[in-house]
């Protein structure tokens, strides 16, 4: 039986702007703490760098007829701060603007919706220097930040994302160290997870001030599908405490105005939570258009052992440190089955049972996949030709659970693919490649893979191809 999305289903591709624009020097554009990152020896693998990526900044039109040809109806595309207002302060770099005002121009003439994110980890490295996301200041400087892209480009974008995995900014970024900043504190992290949410909250007040009466508001996080690996009362608390790291200290405060009770004695060790002034949850208790979900594998957490790895080897990711303040005592575990070039369980159920989660948690409030997708080891055939097997069954897997959790009440309004090129891949540098679209780093030259074919006749269509 074939299965079918609805009329007006979004069908999307995504990307930020750091992993593909290059031009880092380009047209008053300033560093980002991840150009301070890249540049830092022993930070990302191989010692690369987003200072070329893959020149979507000189590529920009190639790239938009791209699209176009793939038949996606929807692309999402991230803002660069520092190219646009390069010391996080004072007036915009017109210049800056114009690269985006073109790229909104052509993805309308060419029938694509822009889908527009203000933040994907890019902070001017100024604002970084004066403190960063731990600082209050800095939320406010975002919220200045959006409401001078929204009055360049509210006219012709509807759909705004303040942020994308607020998670990953605030503590891969200050408490493993493995993002850029490369900060090592706990408190920071948790400081910067807080200046995060009220960041969204004035920003999206910003954009509602700014923007017409049809803009949509959202805010992408990337939520961790936690399973206990057996149902003993350690393990359970275990999951209970890694979800509330992972997840609702940014959903509690976004969707409910209050932070987890048990997240703040879980780290109460750490800090007293002073940082959260008294109207602060009202703030980050904006009302949402949709929530966007970004998902890749699920986490099987325990109760630690002796025979488990040492906390700072066995957090899920490749850090010296632990991503999890409070979290002393967590282990982690790979889940049975395939994994993906990045080492990645493939398990479709996470993301129906997170589908299904928020449904319950903020009924009414329309969701949208930001992201999915699946790094493999893509290389060109004799003919020049790129076969990826394996992204297809792994996106039909994928979005046969999107459209299992639809029929069983999930209000899904799209879906985006990550990603649309084979880009710079954070701390990987370019060792591993996520896009539908192979691309030839020494030539730049973009040779859309069997999974870029695949993905048009769905998005043609509505109607999920066979594998």
């Amino acid at each position: 039986m074939s299965v079918s999305f609805p009329p007006g289903f979004l069908w999307g591709t995504a990307t930020a702007a750091y992993q593909i624009e290059g031009a880092v020097r380009e047209g008053g554009r300033t560093p980002s703490i991840w150009d301070t990152f890249s540049h830092t020896p022993g930070k990302v693998e191989n010692g690369d760098t987003g200072d070329v990526a893959v020149d979507h900044f000189h590529r920009r039109a190639d790239d938009v007829r791209l699209m176009s040809g793939l038949g996606v109806n929807a692309y999402r595309f991230s803002v660069s701060w520092p190219r646009v207002q390069p010391t996080g302060r004072g007036p915009a770099v017109q210049r800056g603007l114009d690269f985006y005002r073109a790229l909104v121009d052509e993805l309308l003439d060419h029938g694509i919706t822009p889908v527009l994110t203000l933040y994907h980890w890019d902070l001017p490295q100024e604002l970084e220097t004066a403190g960063g996301w731990p600082e209050r200041d800095t939320a406010y400087r975002f919220a200045d930040y959006a409401r001078i892209v929204a009055e360049a480009l509210g006219d012709r974008v509807d759909r705004w994302t303040t942020l994308n995995e607020p998670w990953c900014s605030a503590f891969l970024g200050y408490a493993s160290g493995v993002h850029a900043p490369g900060r090592t504190d706990p408190v920071a992290a948790l400081r910067a997870a807080h200046h995060l949410n009220l960041g969204h909250g004035l920003a999206a007040q910003a954009l509602r001030t700014a923007l017409p009466a049809r803009g949509q508001v959202s805010v992408s996080i990337n939520p961790s599908a936690v399973r206990a690996r057996t149902d003993t009362e350690a393990d359970l608390d275990a999951r209970r405490r890694i979800d509330a790291l992972a997840n609702r200290v940014f959903t509690d405060p976004m969707l409910h105005g209050a932070y987890p009770a048990d997240l703040l004695s879980d780290t109460e060790h750490l800090t007293d939570w002073s940082f959260v002034h008294g109207d602060d949850p009202a703030v980050i208790r904006h009302p949402l258009d949709s929530l966007g979900i970004n998902y890749y594998a699920p986490s099987v957490v325990s109760a630690a052992t002796d025979s488990d790895l040492p906390p700072e080897r066995n957090d899920g990711h490749d850090g010296t440190r632990s991503p999890w303040p409070g979290a002393d005592g967590v282990a982690f575990h790979q889940a049975p089955g395939d994994v993906t070039d990045m080492g990645w369980p493939v398990d479709p159920t996470g993301l129906y049972d997170l589908l299904m989660r928020y449904t319950r948690e903020a009924p009414g409030l329309p969701l949208v996949i930001t992201e999915n997708g699946a790094a493999y080891p893509d290389k060109p055939g004799y003919d020049g030709t790129v076969h990826d097997p394996e992204r297809i069954r792994y996106l039909h897997g994928h979005l046969s659970a999107v459209h299992r959790a639809m029929a069983d009440g999930a209000d899904v309004r799209g879906y985006f693919l990550w990603s649309l090129l084979d880009n710079f891949e954070w701390a990987y540098g370019y060792g591993k490649r996520f896009g539908a679209v192979y691309v030839d780093y020494d030539t730049q030259a973009r040779v859309p893979k069997s999974s870029a074919r695949w993905y048009a006749e769905l998005a043609r269509t509505g109607v999920l191809p066979d594998c």
